[in-house]
C-alpha cells in the first residue's frame, strides 16, 4: 500500500484529570524525524511516544502534540484552607507584636503547601495518552494511505505512458535504421565518384553500414526500460515503504532515457526521448511525497 508522507490527524479523550488532545501532522523528509510538544505531566512518556510513532511510520518529518485541558469549572490549583488559616493566625499574632509588619496575601500564597495541584495518577494518565495516540495513529496512517492511493494512480498512469513510448520507439527503430542505411549508402557512393578516388574496397560499404547502425542500436536500452517498468509496477503493489526504492529506480529510468536521446539521429526518436524525460520527471515529483 503506497503511503503519502503528508497527512494530519487529531483526537481527544476525556479522563478524570481533564481532556487529552493529540495532533499528528507530517511533511516530506528523507528520513523519519519526530518532533514532540508535550504537557508537563506527559514528558516522561517521550521515549514510549517515539517508539509508538516509529513503529508505524518510516519516513517524514512528524510533529506530535499532546495537550491536557483541565475539566470545566475546575482550576489547575487548589488552596489548602488549613494551611492558609495557620498562616493567617500567625500573621495576626506577629502584627500585634510588630506593628510595622505588613503581610500581603500574595506573600502567603508563596508558602509551601498553600497552593496544591490536584493529585494525578501518572501511570493511568500515561496509559490514557498512549491509547489516544494509538487511535490517532490509526487515522493518521489511513490518511496517508488514502493520499498514497491517489499518488499511486498518478504514477501508474505515467509509467504506462513510459511503456507506450518505449513500445513506439521499438517499432520505429527499424524504419529509422533503414532510412539511415539509405543515407549512408548515398554518402559513401558519393565519396567514390570524384576523379582519382577510385572504388571502395570490397565489403567496406557493408562494414561502414554495420558500424554505423550498431551505434544507433537501442534495443538494450528499450529492454532495460521494459524491465524497469515491470519492476515499478511490482514495487507499487508492495505493502511496505517503497519511496526510496522508487527513487533509485527513477535514476535508472533517467539513465536509459538519456542514452536514447544521445543515440538519436531522427527527430521522432529525439521527441520520444524528450517525452520520456518529461514523464520520468513527473514521476519523480510524485515519489518525493511517498513514504
Amino acid at each position: 500500500m503506497i503511503r503519502s508522507m503528508t497527512a494530519f490527524a487529531s483526537g481527544e479523550r476525556a479522563t478524570q484529570w481533564g481532556t487529552l488532545g493529540c495532533e499528528l501532522r507530517s511533511v516530506n523528509h528523507r528520513f523519519l524525524e519526530i518532533g514532540l510538544r508535550l504537557h508537563d505531566d506527559l514528558r516522561a512518556l517521550e521515549p514510549a511516544l517515539r517508539e509508538r510513532v516509529a513503529g508505524r511510520l518510516s519516513r517524514g518529518k512528524v510533529d506530535l502534540t499532546l495537550r491536557l485541558r483541565a475539566p470545566e469549572g475546575e482550576g489547575g490549583l487548589q488552596l489548602d484552607p488549613t494551611r492558609l488559616r495557620e498562616l493567617s493566625e500567625l500573621a495576626i499574632d506577629l502584627s500585634a507584636r510588630f506593628p510595622g509588619l505588613q503581610t500581603q496575601f500574595t506573600d502567603l500564597l508563596q508558602f509551601p503547601g498553600v497552593l496544591q495541584a490536584p493529585a494525578t495518577d501518572a501511570a493511568a494518565l500515561q496509559a490514557e495518552a498512549l491509547a489516544l495516540l494509538d487511535a490517532v495513529l490509526d487515522e493518521f496512517v489511513a490518511s496517508r494511505e488514502r493520499e498514497g492511493t491517489k499518488l499511486a494512480a498518478v504514477i501508474n498512469e505515467r509509467i504506462d505512458g513510459i511503456a507506450r513510448i518505449a513500445a513506439d520507439v521499438r517499432e520505429l527503430m527499424p524504419v529509422i535504421g533503414e532510412g539511415q542505411r539509405r543515407k549512408l549508402e548515398t554518402r559513401l557512393s558519393d565519396l567514390a565518384q570524384p576523379a582519382g578516388v577510385g572504388q571502395l574496397e570490397p565489403g567496406r560499404l557493408e562494414q561502414e553500414l554495420v558500424m554505423w547502425l550498431q551505434k544507433l542500436d537501442v534495443d538494450e536500452e528499450l529492454d532495460r526500460l521494459d524491465a524497469h517498468v515491470s519492476e515499478a509496477r511490482r514495487v507499487l503493489k508492495l505493502r511496505e515503504a517503497v519511496g526510496r526504492r522508487l527513487d533509485f529506480l527513477l535514476q535508472e529510468f533517467n539513465r536509459e532515457a538519456n542514452t536514447l536521446g544521445s543515440k538519436s539521429v531522427d527527430a521522432r526518436s529525439s521527441a520520444a526521448a524528450i517525452e520520456l524525460k518529461v514523464l520520468i520527471d513527473q514521476v519523480r515529483e510524485q515519489i518525493q511525497n511517498i513514504e
